[in-house]
């Protein structure tokens, strides 16, 4: 299984970029989709899930009301909407999901992740 995130730049603050990760090699195993992301000196943090089968989305208190998580699984692609973006937004961002589901606790844990893209720079700043 390989993810290819991509979508990222470099944007003013209050704008807006899509992030999309499309997944290859990826059987329908149940897990969540996802994207984490690391900012400079910083730990990776937990954005966003999806479930794959109820369709519900997770979000980190700090992005809730501003980025949307989706997917398409036909393509078997997820996307990261993000909207009003601020300069503490500025991370690599990184998608991720895993073999089979978890329990909703877990969703924001890096470290039950089975495959991860290549991360993507996001860049906020006037």
């Amino acid at each position: 299984v390989q993810l290819q995130a991509s979508g990222g730049g470099l944007v003013q603050p209050g704008g807006s970029l899509r992030l999309s990760c499309a997944a290859s090699g990826l059987t329908f195993r149940g897990g969540p989709m996802t994207w984490f992301r690391q900012g400079p000196g910083k730990e990776r943090e937990f954005v966003a899930a999806i479930d794959t089968w109820t369709r519900r989305p997770y979000y980190a208190d700090s992005v809730r009301g501003r980025f949307t998580i989706s997917r398409d699984n036909a393509k078997a692609t997820w996307y990261l909407e993000m909207n009003s973006l601020k300069p503490e937004d500025t991370a690599v961002y990184y998608c991720s999901t895993r073999n089979g589901r978890i329990n909703t606790s877990s969703l924001n844990r890096a470290d039950v992740y089975d495959y991860w893209g290549q991360g993507t720079q996001v860049t906020v700043s006037s």
